[in-house]
């Protein structure tokens, strides 16, 4: 059988280890757990490519230069691909096809994934940026101010690298917990499994942050409405970022998503 990675990329606090849980219920998937690391991140789990506390730190790693890593960066050789592969395959189950793999620091890392494991595939989850930096607010130390414009740069980043995947799906932590079926029924359409319902009850955390009134300048609300959100924490309709090379694949996941296919 040969395993196939997804991985699970976001900023923190964005509702990557809820995506993870979810989608890790499936029988045909297999996930890290009982790790003596950190929410279970396979980041902590290698030795392939350093990370530290600096490495991803919340509210500063995904917008480092230097931690962006793609295609023909020093990491992008045979000895880090082997390295990965013996040190992560040890936590999944061989019988499974799909290994799922969730750090926040896969958003700054999926074109080198990509690179080293070419058959990966990769679920990217946004939530309203003002809402991330209200709840990112909690950890960090950065004016919320800062951290709203340093989210909306990473998710610039992560859009200019969009095009250089050929298996890529965006959700919204919104639509995740509006519609949590639907959304874990795309993300297994996209994965070519069978769909499952979902295995916990999941809330809208979004309620729990009181957003600042103020609206974002013009430029940050230009920003934010690339991906359905208007100021305020509102998400309106969007379509879904997607990318597969099989049509049918692509047709289903996006059916699902519109609310036009059974899941």
């Amino acid at each position: 059988m040969h395993n196939h990675f997804v991985f699970i990329a976001g900023l923190h606090r964005t509702g990557t280890s809820l995506l993870a849980r979810l989608l890790g219920a499936h029988p045909q998937i297999s996930s890290i757990t009982g790790a003596p690391v950190p929410e279970n991140e396979g980041c902590y789990l290698q030795g392939a490519i350093p990370h530290t506390a600096l490495h991803g730190r919340p509210g500063h790693y995904a917008t480092d230069p230097l931690q962006h890593h793609v295609e023909g960066s020093r990491y992008d050789t045979l000895e880090v691909k082997q390295r990965l592969l013996a040190d992560w395959s040890a936590w999944y189950d061989p019988a499974k096809p799909w290994w799922l793999e969730k750090s926040p620091v896969n958003l700054s890392r999926m074109r080198l994934y990509q690179q080293l494991l070419p058959t990966s595939q990769f679920i990217v989850i946004l939530r309203h940026p003002q809402v991330m930096a209200a709840a990112l607010r909690k950890w960090v130390d950065e004016p919320v101010e800062v951290l709203l414009q340093y989210g909306l740069a990473a998710y610039r980043q992560m859009a200019a690298d969009l095009p250089y995947l050929h298996c890529a799906l965006v959700l919204r932590y919104e639509d995740l917990v509006s519609r949590p079926s639907a959304a874990l029924g795309a993300a297994c359409a996209y994965l070519g499994l069978d769909p499952i319902a979902p295995a916990l009850d999941v809330r809208n955390g979004n309620t729990d942050y009181e957003i600042d009134s103020n609206a974002p300048d013009g430029r940050a609300v230009e920003a934010m409405s690339q991906w359905g959100y208007e100021p305020g924490g509102t998400a309106v309709s969007w379509e879904a970022g997607l990318a597969h090379p099989l049509r049918d694949r692509r047709e289903h996941t996006r059916a699902i998503l519109a609310g036009e296919a059974s899941f």
